[in-house]
C-alpha cells in the first residue's frame, strides 16, 4: 500500500512546485510593472486566474512573496557569477574580475527589476529574514574567490607605495571574521580594496539602470568593462 502512495505523492509536490514557479513568474513580471512596493497577491492572482484564497496556500503574505522574489534573484545572480568565476579558472585574475562583473552587469540589464528589488530602495514595511543572507552572499563570495585564487596562486600584486590603511578596531575585528569566513589570506589593504571594488560595481550599475549617467556615458557596457578594470587593478589582481 506504501509504494503505491508514493507516485501520488510525489505527483502532489510536482503541481504544488509548478504552481509556484508559475506565480512567482507573475509576481516577477509585477514588479517590472508596478515595482516591489506595489506588489499585490491579489493580482497576481488575478493574472493566474486563481482566487486570492487559493494563493496563501502557497505564499502566506505579500512579505513571504517578496522573500521568495529576492532568494530566487540572489542565487541566480549568484549562479551567474559562480559560473563566470569558475569558467576562467584559466585566465589572467585580472581577466577573470573583469568577465565575472561584466556577467553580473549583463544579468542586471536583463532582469532590472531583480536588481531593482536587490538593491533598489527598501520596500516600505518589510525587513528581509535570515533566509535572504546565504543567497545574498553568493555573487561577492564568487568574487572574493578570484581574489583568494590569486593570492593563492602568487598573481596578486603587492601594493606599490607600501602605505597601510590604518583601520578602526570595528572594521579590523569584521576583517577578521571575513578572512575566517571566506579563507582569504588578505592583507587589511587588500580586503579594503576588495570591498570597495565590490560596492563601486554595484553603485556603477545602479547610476546606469536608474539613469544617473544618461547622458554622460554614451557606451555603458565600455564604461563598465573599463571601471572594472581600474577595480581589478587597484585590489591587484594581475593581467597577467
Amino acid at each position: 500500500m506504501v509504494p503505491s502512495d508514493q507516485p501520488i505523492i510525489g505527483a502532489r509536490a510536482r503541481a504544488h512546485q509548478e504552481v509556484r514557479t508559475e506565480i512567482l513568474a507573475a509576481a516577477s513580471r509585477q514588479l517590472a510593472a508596478v515595482g516591489p512596493a506595489a506588489l499585490s497577491l491579489r493580482a497576481v492572482a488575478r493574472e493566474l486566474g486563481m482566487v486570492s484564497s487559493a494563493l496563501y496556500r502557497y505564499f502566506a503574505s505579500r512579505d513571504d512573496l517578496l522573500t521568495a522574489l529576492i532568494i530566487e534573484a540572489y542565487d541566480t545572480l549568484g549562479q551567474v557569477a559562480e559560473d563566470s568565476a569558475s569558467a576562467t579558472r584559466d585566465r589572467p585574475p585580472l581577466e577573470r574580475w573583469v568577465l565575472a562583473t561584466g556577467a553580473v552587469r549583463r544579468w542586471a540589464i536583463e532582469r532590472p527589476q531583480d536588481y531593482a528589488l536587490l538593491y533598489g530602495s527598501p520596500v516600505p514595511g518589510y525587513a528581509a529574514p535570515d533566509d535572504t543572507v546565504v543567497p545574498g552572499t553568493r555573487v561577492t563570495r564568487a568574487l572574493v574567490q578570484i581574489v583568494h585564487d590569486a593570492i593563492a596562486d602568487d598573481r596578486l600584486a603587492a601594493d606599490g607605495d607600501g602605505n597601510t590603511i590604518d583601520l578602526s578596531p570595528q572594521t579590523r575585528r569584521a576583517f577578521d571574521a571575513l578572512r575566517a569566513e571566506v579563507d582569504l589570506d588578505a592583507t587589511n589593504d587588500e580586503l579594503v580594496a576588495v570591498l570597495t571594488a565590490w560596492t563601486q560595481m554595484f553603485g556603477l550599475l545602479s547610476f546606469e539602470l536608474f539613469g544617473q549617467t544618461r547622458g554622460l556615458i554614451d557606451d555603458h557596457e565600455a564604461f563598465f568593462r573599463e571601471a572594472a578594470t581600474v577595480m581589478g587593478s587597484r585590489i591587484g589582481l594581475r593581467a597577467t
